[in-house]
């Protein structure tokens, strides 16, 4: 007998992805939605025995969603697929109802191990055939492109999320990342999240592996920087300056691990990063996009912005790519994905 199967994510690539993995010998009809509110939609319309559903999508997320699925006790098995693998989203959807919980990118064997778990489909996870159908992206143009450095961002986001949430014991809310193809000029315009008139600290990072070279900028409020220090327990034994540059530094480290790790993972490259630099401190933000980033003209720009709503914190993180490493970086993602 047929199942029916919705794949619900904002982004098309990942949709893709998802498609991708499904085991050649589960008959199956396949549908797609790009959020939770044409999800429902398609639940209601019998297009969903099996739904994946990401979290973190525009018009209605997955929580909200998998809120009206349990509410209305609609007909379909939700899986969640996300790049928000903090222990609290995992909790809180399975608490809502979802069966499973599987970390992007998808792996198909714990795919596997999930529908043989609930009776699903136990035969063979080849999905050979249905990758040679499915195209991992849309005819090239500059939209599929920026979907695609926006799921690599969602992923290695989540990375980060998690290990500063097990850090601080809180919940990071995570936003959909915001991607731009910019001028050196224009780098400015990528930071929506930090106000003109802020006063900021931001720390450097620099990273390089088989050709491709990058910066992770972490960039505080400074407003912020002693709710993190009480979040972190430090012990006041030295100056204030010297506690605040100590929780710039902790913090941006682990961001910018977390993040350059999964990045690794995803386009199966080794980076080596170089030791931190302070780039400005109790400053605002173009002075410090003006110290930096002058060798390069085309900019791949992609914003993160963190926040522990619970504390009123936010931080956000700016990964950059000139021209010639996007290039590399979108031909190893279509590469690797195929």
């Amino acid at each position: 007998m047929t199942m029916s199967v919705l794949i619900c994510d904002d982004s098309g690539f990942a949709r893709r992805q998802m498609a991708r993995a499904i085991p050649d010998g589960w008959d199956v009809d396949i549908y797609f939605a790009e959020n939770g509110k044409e999800a429902l939609s398609a639940i209601k319309q019998g297009q969903a025995d099996v739904m994946f559903l990401d979290l973190n999508m525009p018009v209605m997320d997955g929580y909200q969603t998998m809120q009206v699925v349990k509410e209305q006790d609609l007909p379909t098995l939700v899986i969640v697929v996300s790049g928000d693998v903090q222990p609290e989203a995992h909790k809180k959807m399975l608490g809502l109802g979802a069966i499973a919980f599987i970390p992007k990118p998808i792996d198909n064997q714990k795919l596997g191990e999930i529908l043989r778990q609930y009776g699903v489909y136990s035969g063979d996870m080849t999905c050979k055939g249905r990758s040679e159908k499915v195209a991992i992206v849309e005819p090239h143009s500059q939209g599929a492109e920026l979907d695609a450095y926006r799921e690599m961002a969602n992923v290695a986001m989540g990375r980060a999320g998690e290990n500063v949430a097990k850090l601080l014991g809180e919940f990071i809310q995570l936003p959909i990342p915001n991607v731009n193809l910019i001028t050196n000029n224009e780098l400015h315009m990528a930071m929506s999240d930090v106000k003109t008139s802020d006063s900021i600290s931001a720390v450097s990072h620099g990273f390089i592996g088989a050709g491709i070279n990058g910066e992770a900028l972490v960039i505080f409020n400074d407003a912020n920087i002693a709710n993190m220090g009480k979040l972190l327990n430090y012990k006041h034994n030295s100056t204030e300056e010297e506690s605040e540059l100590e929780v710039l530094m902790d913090i941006s480290n682990i961001i910018v691990g977390a993040c350059i790790n999964a990045l690794s993972e995803q386009l199966h490259v080794t980076f080596s990063h170089n030791h931190p630099i302070i780039l400005g401190r109790h400053c605002d933000i173009d002075q410090v996009l003006e110290s930096n980033h002058q060798r390069w003209d085309k900019i791949l720009a992609i914003e993160i912005a963190y926040a522990i709503k619970s504390h009123d914190i936010q931080f956000d993180l700016l990964l950059l790519f000139p021209g010639n490493a996007m290039e590399l970086v979108y031909a190893k993602l279509v590469t690797v994905t195929q």
